[in-house]
C-alpha cells in the first residue's frame, strides 16, 4: 500500500476493537479508472462517473415496473402513470412543491398533467429517471417534452429538446409554432433562430398553416413579424446601396491611379510629349487604364470640349478636377490643368464644395488610406 499521510478510525464490534490506518485520498496512486474531464452528452461532469448503461437501465426498469411507486400522474383519457416521489422532487423543484402541498399524506399522492398526449408525458418522466429517450419518441414529442421541461423546469431536456430542434428538426412548417412556443418558454436562442428562418424564407412561411392560425389567434404578433420582413428588407437594401457605392469608389480610385499613370509614365501608345515609347512595351497593370485612355483621347479631339456639352467630356472634367483635390502638389504635378482646378476650388461654392469633400472622403476610406498626402508618389517624373 502507497501512504505518506495516514489517518487514525476506531472500528468496535461488540467487545472487539480495531485500529486502522487509512491512507490519505489526496496522496493515493492514480489508477487506471480515473479520468478527468469526463463528459457526458457533451456536458462535464463533477468529480467520476462510472454509470454504466446497466445502471440506466435499472432506472429504467424501475420506472416501468412502478416497484413500490407512491405518485400516481393523471393524464388525459384517464390513464395514469406511476411513480416515485423522491425521483421526481430531486428531478423537478416544481412537482417537490407540489408533492409536499399534495393531500393523502401516507396514502399515495397524484399530479394531474393535461393538455399533452400520455405518451409524451411518459417519455417526459422517463427522462426522469434515466436521462435517456429514443429518437424517435424526441422527432413526435419535442414541442410538448419543451414545454413540459418549461412547466416543470427541467433545464437538461429543455437543452436537450432546444438542440434537437436546431439540428434539423426545425423546419419552415413548423418554424411558426416553435417561435411562438420559444417566446413562451422563454427560450431566447430558439426564438432567435426561428425569427431568422421566417425573414429568411418568408415566402414558404406566410403560406404554412401555422402562419394562418398565428394570423388569426395573434395579430400582434404577425404584425411585429411583418414590421421586421420589412426593416431586414430595408437594411438588405442599405447593404447592397452601400455594395455597390463601394464599387463606384473603388473605380474612381484605380481611374486616378491610371490617370497619373498616363500623365506621368505613359502607357502603350499614350503618354506625356517627351515619352519615348518603346515597340515591345510590358503590359499595363492598370485596370482602368485602357478606358480611360480612350475617354483622354476623346477629350483631346473633341470639338464640343466645353463642361456640359459632350457627356464624355464632362467625365473628364470631372475626373480631372478630382485628381487635383487628391493631388498632394500641384506644382510637380504631370497631370494637365491641376494647378488650375486647385485655383478654382478656392471660389467654388459652399454646396459644391461639400460635395467634393464628401466625394474624396468617401474614396480615401473606401481604400483605408489616412494621413499621408494621397498620390504624393506620383506628382513628380521618375529621375
Amino acid at each position: 500500500m502507497y501512504v505518506t499521510k495516514s489517518r487514525k478510525a476506531n472500528f468496535r464490534f461488540g467487545g472487539w476493537q480495531q485500529h486502522l490506518q487509512w491512507p490519505d485520498p489526496k496522496n493515493r496512486p492514480s489508477t487506471g479508472n480515473s479520468q478527468k474531464g469526463l463528459a457526458m452528452n457533451g456536458s462535464p461532469l463533477r468529480g467520476y462517473s462510472c454509470v454504466s448503461t446497466v445502471t440506466k437501465d435499472l432506472w429504467e426498469r424501475l420506472f416501468d415496473s412502478g416497484y413500490k411507486a407512491d405518485v400516481t400522474i393523471n393524464t388525459d383519457n384517464n390513464n395514469d402513470i406511476y411513480a416515485h416521489a423522491n425521483i421526481l422532487g430531486m428531478a423537478s423543484p416544481v412537482m417537490r412543491g407540489i408533492l409536499r402541498q399534495s393531500k393523502g399524506r401516507g396514502r399515495r399522492r397524484s399530479i394531474s398533467i393535461h393538455g399533452v398526449p400520455q405518451d409524451a408525458v411518459q417519455v417526459f418522466i422517463r427522462f426522469l429517471y434515466s436521462s435517456c429517450y429514443e429518437k424517435t419518441d424526441m422527432e413526435d414529442y419535442v414541442l410538448h417534452l419543451l414545454v413540459l421541461s418549461h412547466v416543470f423546469v427541467v433545464p437538461q431536456l429543455k437543452r436537450e429538446c432546444e438542440q434537437q430542434l436546431e439540428l434539423g428538426l426545425l423546419t419552415t412548417d413548423n418554424v411558426v409554432d416553435i417561435f411562438q412556443l420559444a417566446l413562451l418558454c422563454d427560450a431566447p436562442r430558439l426564438s432567435l433562430l426561428c425569427h431568422r428562418m421566417i425573414l429568411r424564407n418568408f415566402v414558404n412561411v406566410s403560406i404554412t398553416e401555422g402562419w394562418k392560425v398565428m394570423k388569426q389567434s395573434h395579430p400582434v404578433l404577425e404584425k411585429e413579424l411583418l414590421e421586421s420582413m420589412i426593416d431586414e428588407d430595408n437594411r438588405q437594401k442599405e447593404r447592397i446601396r452601400k455594395v455597390n457605392d463601394r464599387k463606384i469608389y473603388l473605380q474612381l480610385y484605380e481611374a486616378m491611379e491610371a490617370l497619373v499613370h498616363i500623365c506621368r509614365d505613359g502607357c502603350r501608345t499614350i503618354g506625356p510629349h517627351d515619352k519615348d515609347f518603346k515597340e515591345n512595351q510590358a503590359p499595363c497593370n492598370y485596370t482602368a487604364c485602357k478606358g480611360l485612355e480612350l475617354l483622354v483621347r476623346h477629350f483631346a479631339s473633341c470639338k464640343l470640349r466645353v463642361p456640359g456639352k459632350c457627356i464624355h467630356c464632362k467625365r473628364m472634367w470631372q475626373l480631372l478636377e478630382l485628381h487635383s483635390r487628391l493631388c498632394a502638389d500641384s506644382d510637380v504635378c504631370r497631370v494637365p490643368l491641376c494647378r488650375n482646378f486647385k485655383e478654382k476650388i478656392t471660389r467654388q461654392s459652399k454646396k459644391d464644395e461639400i460635395k467634393w469633400k464628401i466625394l474624396v472622403k468617401k474614396i480615401l476610406r473606401t481604400k483605408s488610406i489616412g494621413g499621408a498626402p494621397f498620390f504624393s508618389w506620383a506628382i513628380a517624373s521618375p529621375s
